[in-house]
């Protein structure tokens, strides 16, 4: 296999990355998370900075061609994964892994329709923002509780699901359900409306996830089957790989660079042994995790079985990806906690996602079932 990018992908992902570090300064984020005036911060999203991501095509970059106001650009899965990685090496207070990987890339390959081209549009042009609501309480992403019913020609939800990314900030949101008939379901539900009730949580990363409550929500299908929520749920969750890759290698990147400045006996304490040896067993894991995530990915947009590589790939982005942050915090000392220093962000940050969308334990879980079914 082949993982080298190339000339859009690269562009992309170069791209994508320079706007999000002009747009997330470390004194910024501080003041975006921390109003110096004393004021109560509000969810961590940036609007300007959202807006530039509009004006610099990349919110339209992997979406299709075809979309009446024609800010696609009909990129393919990897150089959504770039964008997704320059997304977790800045930090940026920004929905980007949310709105592109989570709401719009199932609505542009499986929906159809107005519905599809006019979010679609709206996300290109930075006035939506999407999200997906995966998780129940105690339930299975693929078994939704949630429950969907026709209604004079449409459909309505009703249900809970917890810990929603963006959930306090998104415009709409892609829901798993189940059917009157047992048949599961992919239902785009705009958020605000009269049945549809948010409790926004307070996160130790600052996000501006939230509960979500439907009582008779009016949805629109997106699509129907289990194919179709294993589609999604794959992409959304090798694009989450792609976030922790860049979260994990700017940790690192951070890491070695104050272990270089730090001295201690006159000598940086990069050159002690135990730390360089904590580092280096880092760095593997870092290329564990960035190895594995563009397996998974590169396989999705082949269009190749990959659920178990997306698997793998999060096993290692929630395993390994805790040493490299662990690590980094460790080596940094007191440094390592103080919240005016930006590896801190890093830390927090990777454990939402590794936790997000299941944790290590659930993606071994489901690499035994593909390997005693002789499917991986």
């Amino acid at each position: 296999m082949d993982f080298s990018y190339d000339d859009s992908e690269q562009a992309i992902g170069d791209l994508a990355l320079q706007v999000l570090t002009d747009g997330s300064d470390p004194a910024g984020l501080r003041e975006l998370e921390r109003p110096s005036d004393g004021s109560a911060p509000g969810p961590r999203f940036d609007r300007a900075l959202w807006a530039t991501l509009a004006d610099t095509g990349i919110l339209g970059a992997c979406l299709p061609e075809d979309l009446p106001g024609g800010g696609g650009a009909a990129l393919g899965l990897v150089a959504m994964g770039r964008i997704c990685e320059a997304h977790g090496a800045t930090a940026a207070a920004v929905p980007l892994w949310e709105t592109l990987a989570l709401g719009a890339l199932p609505l542009a390959h499986l929906g159809f329709g107005k519905v599809r081209d006019s979010w679609l549009d709206r996300v290109a042009a930075g006035d939506a923002v999407l999200t997906a609501a995966w998780h129940e309480d105690g339930g299975e992403p693929g078994v939704p509780t949630a429950r969907m019913s026709e209604n004079g020609g449409g459909v309505t939800v009703t249900g809970s699901k917890v810990a929603v990314p963006a959930g306090q900030i998104a415009d709409a949101a892609v829901v798993p359900v189940t059917g009157s008939d047992g048949e599961v379901a992919l239902v785009l539900v705009e958020l605000n409306q009269q049945g549809v009730t948010r409790t926004p949580l307070r996160t130790t990363a600052a996000s501006p996830d939230a509960n979500l409550d439907f009582v008779g929500a009016t949805g629109d299908v997106i699509a129907v089957g289990a194919d179709a929520l294993s589609w999604a749920w794959q992409r959304a969750v090798a694009t989450q790989c792609a976030v922790v890759t860049g979260g994990v290698a700017t940790a690192m990147a951070i890491t070695a660079q104050y272990t270089k400045d730090r001295k201690q006996f006159e000598q940086p304490i990069a050159a002690f042994q135990a730390v360089a040896h904590r580092a280096a067993d880092a760095f593997v894991d870092t290329e564990g995790v960035r190895l594995t995530a563009a397996q998974a990915l590169w396989r999705l947009e082949a269009d190749m079985p990959a659920a178990a590589e997306v698997a793998i790939a999060k096993y290692w982005a929630a395993d390994a990806g805790q040493r490299v942050v662990h690590a980094a915090m460790h080596l940094h000392g007191g440094m390592g906690v103080d919240r005016d220093y930006p590896v801190h962000r890093y830390f927090l940050q990777m454990k939402e996602h590794e936790l997000q969308l299941g944790g290590a334990s659930r993606s071994l879980v489901a690499l035994g079932r593909l390997i005693a079914a002789g499917e991986a």
